[in-house]
C-alpha cells in the first residue's frame, strides 16, 4: 500500500475518533470516565478488530489488541498510547499513537504472514490527570503501581476511583490481574506528538526521545476560617485564598530555581467560594517537572517548608500530600538506536531530545525497555483546541514506527 494512502488512513481514523466528544465542552474534550470516552472506545475496539487484532479489556480498563506471533516463547512487543483528553484538549495527543499502532498491524497483515514476535496494541485507560488526582491509571496498573489507596481516592462527587473504573468496564476487585508478570513484554514503543515547538523550529519531521522528565504532583490543603467579608477586620482574618495565592507564587519561584525545571499550580478549589465570605478552605494541585532527580528531591523538601510556613503567616494551617512522584525515565539506548535507524531508513534525519510531558511510557519502563518517537506539533500547541499535526507528518511517524516494528518483531 502506498505510504500516502497509509497516512490518509491513520489521519481519517483520528478524525473519526475526534467526532466523539463531550457536548458543551471546548475543543475535543473526551475525559476519562465520561460517557463519551466509553463510547469512543467502542470505535477503538472496532478499529482494532478490523485490523486483525484479538481484542480484550483487562481489569484496569485497558483495551489490548493481540496479533499472535509465530514464536510463542518470545515476549510480546507493545505498541500504544491513550485516547482520553484533557478538558478543552485536541485531537492528536495520545490518539495519534494508538491509531498509528493499529496501522502497523494493518500493514503487517496486508503484507501477508505472521510476525515472529506477538504484538500487542494497547489503548491505556486514563493517561491524563483526572478528578481523582492521578494520571496513567491503566499503565500504572500494568506496572503494578495502582495501589488500594489509589482506588479509594474520591472525586468532587464522592465517587471512588474504584467505582469509576467499574463504570467503564474495569474490575477493581481483580486489579492485581492487570499487572503484567516479568517477561511479558520485550519492549514498548510509543508514537506521540511533540507538544512543543523544537521539531517545527528545526524543520524536522521526527524526533527520538532520550528521556522523559520526572513529575512530582502534590495536593496542598489550606484550612482557614470562614467569616463575613464585610464585618471582619482585615487583621483578624484567616483567609485560605490569600494563603493559596502566596503558596502558588512560592511554587512558581521554586520552579524557576536554577533553570532546571518547571512548576505549575493547575487546580484551585475554594470553600465556600462565595463573594461575600472569607475563604475557609483552599485545595491546590501543584506539580514540578525536571529531568534531574536531585533537583526534584530538593524541591520536594523546599515545598514542604513553604506549606508549613507561608500559610501560617496568615493564621492558616497547611498540609501536603503527595499524589505521585515519578522520577525521570531514561529511554533504552538499544531501542533508541532502532528508532534512529528506522527514521533514516524512511529518509528522515531525526532530532534527539527529551520530553517534558509525561507519558504511559513512564509506567511501562517498570515492565520493559521503552522508547518514543515524536512528530511535530504546529506552533508547539497542545492540550488545547489548536493542537494540530499535518496528515503528512502523521504519515512519517507511522512509517517510522512500521520500520521499527519490522526490525523488532517481524
Amino acid at each position: 500500500m502506498a505510504s500516502s494512502e497509509t497516512g490518509g488512513r491513520v489521519f481519517a481514523d483520528l478524525m473519526r475518533l475526534a467526532e466523539v466528544v463531550e457536548p458543551g465542552q471546548p475543543g475535543w474534550t473526551r475525559r476519562v470516565f465520561s460517557a463519551e470516552y466509553l463510547r469512543s472506545r467502542e470505535l477503538v475496539w472496532e478499529l482494532m478488530e478490523s485490523a486483525g487484532l484479538e481484542v480484550r479489556r483487562d481489569p484496569a480498563g485497558n483495551l489490548i489488541g493481540t496479533l499472535e506471533g509465530t514464536d510463542a516463547q518470545l515476549p510480546a512487543l507493545i505498541l500504544g498510547s491513550h485516547t482520553d483528553t484533557v478538558a478543552g484538549g485536541g485531537r492528536f495527543d495520545g490518539p495519534c499513537g494508538v491509531m498509528a499502532a493499529i496501522e502497523v498491524v494493518r500493514r503487517i497483515n496486508e503484507r501477508g504472514g505472521r510476525p515472529r514476535r506477538t504484538i500487542w496494541v494497547v489503548d491505556f485507560l486514563g493517561e491524563e490527570p483526572n478528578d481523582f488526582g492521578i494520571s496513567c491509571v491503566g499503565s500504572r496498573a500494568v506496572a503494578g503501581h495502582l495501589s488500594p489507596e489509589h482506588l479509594q481516592l474520591t472525586d468532587r462527587s464522592g465517587r471512588t476511583l474504584a467505582e469509576a473504573l467499574a463504570a467503564v468496564g474495569g474490575d477493581p476487585d481483580r486489579i492485581g490481574e492487570a499487572c503484567w508478570p516479568e517477561g511479558t513484554a520485550s519492549a514498548y514503543l510509543e508514537l506521540h506528538v511533540e507538544q512543543g515547538s523544537r521539531l517545527e523550529e528545526a524543520a524536522r519531521g521526527l524526533a527520538v526521545v532520550t528521556a522523559i522528565a520526572g513529575i512530582h504532583r502534590a495536593e496542598i490543603r489550606l484550612e482557614g476560617r470562614a467569616d463575613h467579608a464585610g464585618t471582619t477586620p482585615m487583621d483578624r482574618r484567616s483567609d485560605a485564598l490569600l494563603a493559596a495565592a502566596e503558596v502558588s507564587l512560592e511554587v512558581e519561584r521554586l520552579g524557576r530555581r536554577e533553570g532546571r525545571g518547571v512548576a505549575t499550580v493547575g487546580r484551585l478549589e475554594l470553600e465556600p467560594n462565595s463573594p461575600n465570605v472569607v475563604a475557609e478552605r483552599a485545595v491546590l494541585i501543584a506539580e514540578y517537572r525536571s529531568g534531574d532527580a536531585v533537583w526534584l528531591a530538593t524541591t520536594d523538601d523546599l515545598l514542604q517548608e513553604v506549606v508549613e510556613n507561608a500559610p501560617a503567616r496568615r493564621g492558616v494551617r497547611g498540609s501536603l500530600a503527595w499524589l505521585s512522584r515519578e522520577e525521570p525515565t531514561i529511554c533504552a539506548e538499544e531501542l533508541r538506536s532502532v528508532l534512529l535507524e528506522s527514521a533514516r531508513e524512511i529518509g528522515e534525519e531525526p532530532l534527539e531530545l527529551p520530553s517534558w510531558a509525561g507519558h504511559d511510557a513512564v509506567q511501562m519502563a517498570a515492565v520493559c525497555p521503552v522508547a518514543m518517537l515524536f512528530v511535530p506539533s504546529r506552533g508547539g500547541r497542545s492540550h488545547c483546541p489548536e493542537e494540530w499535526t499535518d496528515p503528512e507528518q502523521v504519515e512519517v511517524g507511522t512509517r517510522a514506527l512500521v520500520a521499527a516494528v519490522t526490525r523488532l518483531a517481524v
